[in-house]
């Protein structure tokens, strides 16, 4: 499940701050306070940071979401990630496609873009997974898109 973090939950992911919180023993990483820390620095909670919950336990495993609201072009970047022994199971691909429809219902995104280290091929995987291909790379990451289809109307 998805959960939007509101300003008081970013700065308790940001803190580590675990009181009265259901989150996996491992949450958050150290990606996951930056992502909320970019949360709470554009201040927009729609193209906002989300809490991956696990369904069978309710503990937050990761987080998936937004670099910000989308450019005047309609381009958003996302990002993801999930505690190391949630990895493996689909999480993420879950996730990560369930924020792509979300972004694409939206009119202002026209195309989302993420980078993924070269190294991490399971990151490359979901994103091909979740409809993204890759556009380019550079010394340290592969990136990729995806875009928007034509409006049918």
């Amino acid at each position: 499940m998805l959960e939007p973090l509101d300003q008081t939950d970013l700065r308790a992911v940001v803190n580590g701050d675990r009181e009265g919180r259901r989150w996996h023993e491992d949450f958050p990483r150290q990606d996951d306070q930056d992502a909320a820390g970019m949360s709470l620095e554009h201040g927009d909670t729609t193209f906002g940071c989300y809490a991956i919950v696990e369904r069978s336990t309710g503990l937050a495993i990761g987080t998936v979401g937004f670099s910000g609201p989308p450019d005047p072009a309609g381009t958003t970047m996302v990002g993801y990630g999930l505690v190391p022994s949630a990895r493996g199971a689909g999480y993420a691909t879950e996730a990560l496609r369930a924020l792509v429809t979300f972004a694409l219902a939206q009119d202002a995104v026209r195309r989302i873009e993420a980078d993924s280290e070269q190294s991490n091929t399971a990151s490359h995987r979901v994103l091909e997974k979740a409809g993204f291909a890759r556009t380019h790379s550079t010394d340290d990451a592969h990136w990729y898109a995806l875009e928007r289809g034509p409006d049918p109307r």
